[in-house]
């Protein structure tokens, strides 16, 4: 308000200066005028102006899904933002990482994957539009396997290479679950992202692969769950555009992993 107050109190002597300058009537009649109401003027592809909206709206749409689902929004919340897909016409499915995460979930539940008979699946769309997924296990979130699969692809290393020590594994998964006692030894991204680090000092492929993940920042991922803390950690130091489905990934609302 200050702000606003110091330009109205200045403009009339700018637009003075615009006028003596151009000779004729200034063609800003206020600093809304000059700012707010310029920022068309700056839009030189409206097609792509206009699908960054729309994707925009479909990643706004599973953060208010989520949000109800957890009890951080109202009712009211999710009817409005389903009132505007309808407006514009879209559909969750119209991003393209939901249905090959969802794809990947099922996959992994025909082929009896998963863990502890939850099956998860993830998906990331590359800068060169190239769409990875990823499926849960014993050892790996789904989150975790992605950026794994990804990170392969992106350094061209076979999709069947392993990438972390088994003996690390062991030793992080004998943590959590033994001593710890906690539920699932599975790891999320935080944690494969350390282990992926250590390997590094010692494996070529995996110090590759770890200078790929700049290239995931502004990439566009979708999980099946509602990711646990670490991979939602992992996935924001990434910088990716994150959405999910508003489902939990078991019968718990409290995570335990």
């Amino acid at each position: 308000t200050v702000n606003y107050n110091r330009d109205i109190e200045a403009f009339p002597v700018l637009k003075r200066i615009i006028e003596k300058i151009t000779g004729g009537e200034s063609m800003y009649q206020s600093p809304t005028d000059m700012g707010v109401n310029r920022a068309s003027s700056g839009i030189v592809n409206d097609d792509v102006i206009r699908e960054a909206s729309f994707q925009e709206i479909i990643r706004r749409y599973f953060r208010c899904s989520v949000e109800y689902a957890m009890g951080l929004a109202e009712n009211d919340t999710v009817r409005r933002i389903n009132e505007i897909m309808k407006k514009v016409g879209a559909k969750p499915e119209d991003r393209r990482v939901v249905l090959p995460a969802r794809q990947a979930a099922r996959d992994a539940e025909k082929s009896g994957k998963g863990n502890n008979g939850i099956f998860s699946g993830a998906a990331i769309e590359l800068p060169d539009g190239t769409i990875i997924t990823g499926k849960n296990s014993p050892l790996l979130h789904a989150s975790s396997s992605l950026i794994l699969n990804a990170a392969k692809h992106l350094a061209g290393l076979p999709d069947k290479m392993y990438l972390l020590p088994e003996t690390l594994l062991d030793s992080v998964t004998h943590l959590k679950k033994d001593i710890l006692n906690g539920k699932m030894a599975s790891l999320d991204v935080d944690e494969m992202l350390i282990v992926l680090g250590i390997s590094a000092l010692s494996n070529p492929a995996a110090k590759m692969t770890l200078e790929t993940l700049k290239q995931f920042r502004n990439c566009e991922v979708h999980l099946t769950h509602i990711p646990t803390p670490g991979d939602e950690a992992g996935w924001r130091k990434l910088n990716v555009n994150l959405t999910c489905d508003p489902e939990y990934p078991g019968k718990s609302l409290f995570f335990n992993a």
